[in-house]
């Protein structure tokens, strides 16, 4: 494993997963629930920041990997993956919008490890339509998280709304990469 900077900010997300999730276990004695729902909120936000920071810092400082490459999305979709459990279990996230988002990235991970095998990896390269998923699914897990009241927005209200767009967008780019993965094998 190669010890970059792109790859130690991919395992600080990971290792940050526990304390989002950890939160919101301790004792009320401890922090309120605004206090859990905030400090998770920072935590996220500053996962989600990374993510953005260890792609951009690959690039720029040449130091690209096979394994952050593998690495990367395998911390995205662990991140995701927690806090969308965490909030079904908090009742901030409908059961069938998390099953939805987190079935679509165990299914498009499996399809771009099969076409990595039989050489046609780049049919399901990340779609900007991908990346407007990706974006709403994160804002709407943040505010979420928070669940509380921001310049005037209800987080709530807001996070829902944008839980609901991710799950079609899921939907809408499973479908996009499915056709492009088998309309490549086709032809």
């Amino acid at each position: 494993m190669p010890y970059t900077i792109p790859n130690l900010l991919t395992w600080l997300r990971i290792l940050l997963i526990p304390l989002v999730v950890g939160m919101f276990y301790f004792p009320d004695t401890l922090m309120s629930s605004a206090q859990k729902n905030l400090f998770s909120a920072l935590l996220f936000l500053f996962a989600a920041v990374t993510d953005w920071l260890d792609g951009y810092l690959a690039r720029a400082l040449k130091q690209t990997s096979a394994f952050g490459a593998f690495l990367d999305p395998v911390a995205d979709k662990l991140m995701v993956a927690a806090a969308l459990i965490v909030l079904v279990k908090l009742g901030r996230a409908n059961e069938i919008v998390a099953f939805i988002i987190i079935g679509r990235e165990i299914a498009i991970s499996a399809l771009r490890e099969w076409m990595a095998k039989v050489g046609d990896a780049a049919s399901v390269a990340v779609s900007m339509l991908g990346k407007v998923k990706t974006a709403s699914q994160m804002v709407a897990i943040l505010l979420l998280l928070y669940d509380g009241n921001a310049v005037g927005i209800d987080s709530e209200w807001l996070g829902t709304w944008l839980i609901y767009l991710a799950a079609i967008l899921t939907l809408i780019s499973m479908a996009y990469y499915l056709k492009m993965a088998f309309g490549s094998r086709g032809s």
